[in-house]
Parts: C-alpha cells; structure tokens; sequence
C-alpha cells in the first residue's frame, strides 16, 4: 500500500550515485540538493555516504592494509582525523569506480 503523498520509488544507477556523492565529497552539494536533483528521498543520500564511511573505517582498523597506511600517511601531513577519513573515503571511491569501469570494459 502506498500513501497518496509519497513519490513512487526512484532506483539510480550506479553512475548518479557515484556522480552525488563524488560532488557531496568535493561540497559540490549538500544532501537536501542531490535527493532534490536525483529525485529521491534524503534517506537514499543519506545511506550511500554511511557505506563509505563504514567502508573507510573498516579498512582504517586493518592495520598494515593500504587503506589504512594511506589514512596514518594523512595523518602524518597534518590533517585532521576527519580530513583524512574523507580523504580515504573518495581513494576508496575512486578504486571502486576504477575497477568497476575496468570489469564493463573486458
């Protein structure tokens, strides 16, 4: 059953996904702007930045895994703990969409 007032569910690819949260990262935008462009509820924005966030951390507490020596790396330059999470989280994000684009390619 679904309420007179809700929008019918919207799915996005993984591109507009990547695409969002690529510019929330960069501060293109704010989460109420990419749902309201998307099309869709805050929650889904809301939900994309807690995987990787929950992504980054948990490569951040596997010592001696690249992830988290890139992380103790910014540290080391004088970043804060939150720059250098949200430093890992686009690396992580990049690599995701790399290997993405190379698996459609082969």
């Amino acid at each position: 059953m679904s309420s007179p007032d809700r929008k019918p569910k919207r799915l996005l690819t993984a591109e507009q996904k990547y695409d969002l949260w690529v510019r929330m990262l960069a501060g293109q935008v704010t989460q109420a702007e990419a749902a309201a462009e998307a099309g869709v509820d805050r929650s889904v924005i809301s939900r994309l930045r807690a995987v990787a966030r929950d992504g980054a951390i948990a490569q951040i507490s596997r010592p001696g895994t690249e992830a988290a020596n890139y992380y103790e790396r910014c540290l080391a330059r004088g970043k804060t703990k939150r720059e250098a999470l949200r430093n890992l989280k686009r690396r992580i994000s990049d690599r995701v969409w790399t290997h993405l684009n190379t698996q459609n390619l082969t």
